[in-house]
């Protein structure tokens, strides 16, 4: 019987040791390192699924948390899945919810039985507990499902880190015995805050769970990134080679390229959304604050060159801070389309050097020109 998952490293860059495979799921083959869009409330903000395919979006991100309060598990089962409610037939992973958990802390309780918290809508109390995190990912559809964990905080003391660490451990055999749809691949979470020896540890005793592949979360929320890259360096040669690996919540092009250095394989944020809806736009020397007054009289593309919607569409510099400055969303859906064009294709791209032996110098190259802040 054919394997609905499987994942294939194609290429191993000679010069970096970054590589390329390709991930199997019911919804079609990605193509790794791999970009996925946000979803939260099965849209990505302002965009189509129409406007992700002329992108390439290969994979989307939907949460569990957001889509449970509203509309429902249940009413999105009785749409025929989350592919078919929101019209979108490529890949999707969803969110267990746990890092809604953590940012949302001061309306919630964590127990070792699961989470109180407050509908953040209504102000009505839910328990959520590993079995019903995953009951409802079951009735949502996604091809990858995460399972419930419970991120700290940094800085977060020792004790606190390692008791979140057991506590993730102790819901991930739970998910595992909860967990009915074999359409589904369910990915287990690493925790471990930024201690060496948790995030070792953590990965050790994640390993018999992970069977299709294994997130990496607790990280891009508020360490030093300098640390991050420090904690993925020390798990890299410990990481399992015949899954994919996927970086939670990270999707910075100076971080997708570090991650890629270091094994990673997936990755997602909110970033690329969250900043064109306030006027930012990635480019190859950085961001684009579009609503600078310097761009009142530039006629010119966002990125020259670029051949998403926005730049070869002929939208200018000018007319785009125009729209902001009007109050028109249209600004805003041109700078999504870009952004999320930018990352795919910066994806596209690393792939292309690491099937040329060529990453290291394709990643200084870009780094070089890229400012930070």
């Amino acid at each position: 019987m054919e394997e609905k998952f499987s994942f294939k490293t194609t290429h191993i860059c000679s010069q970096s040791g970054a590589r390329t495979g390709e991930f199997k799921t019911p919804h079609g083959i990605i193509k790794t390192p791999v970009f996925m869009p946000v979803g939260t409330q099965a849209t990505v903000k302002g965009l189509t699924p129409q406007d992700l395919k002329k992108i390439n979006a290969q994979i989307i991100l939907s949460n569990t948390y957001h889509l449970h309060l509203r509309p429902t598990e249940d009413i999105v089962a009785a749409a025929g899945g989350l592919h078919k409610f929101m019209q979108w037939d490529r890949p999707i992973l969803t969110d267990s919810g746990g890092f809604q958990v953590f940012s949302l802390s001061k309306m919630n309780k964590i127990t070792d039985d699961g989470v109180e918290f407050k509908n953040h809508l209504s102000g009505e109390k839910l328990f959520m507990t590993p079995e019903k995190c995953i009951e409802i990912e079951n009735k949502l559809g996604a091809d990858i499902i995460m399972a419930f964990d419970e991120c700290t905080e940094v800085p977060s003391t020792y004790e606190a880190s390692k008791k979140a660490m057991e506590r993730t451990l102790s819901w991930l055999d739970r998910c595992y015995k909860a967990h009915k749809n074999d359409n589904q691949a369910l990915f287990p979470i690493v925790q471990g805050n930024v201690f060496n020896d948790l995030r070792l540890e953590s990965l050790e005793r994640t390993k018999p769970y992970i069977k299709y592949g294994f997130g990496i979360g607790g990280l891009s929320v508020g360490e030093p990134k300098k640390k991050m890259y420090e904690i993925l360096s020390l798990m890299q040669p410990h990481f399992p080679t015949n899954v994919p690996r996927y970086l939670m919540g990270v999707g910075s092009p100076d971080c997708l390229l570090e991650g890629i250095e270091r094994g990673v394989d997936m990755f997602d944020c909110v970033l690329a959304t969250r900043i064109a809806r306030n006027g930012t736009a990635f480019c190859n020397e950085g961001k684009i604050v579009i609503k600078n007054a310097k761009y009142k009289l530039d006629f010119s593309p966002l990125v020259s060159g670029c051949t998403c919607e926005a730049c070869s569409g002929g939208y200018t510099k000018a007319y785009i801070r125009h729209l902001f400055v009007a109050g028109e969303m249209l600004g805003a859906r041109l700078l999504s389309i870009h952004n999320i064009h930018f990352l795919t294709n910066l994806m596209n791209d690393a792939r292309k050097a690491i099937e040329e032996n060529r990453f290291s110098d394709f990643k200084k190259q870009f780094m070089a020109n890229y400012k930070l802040k």
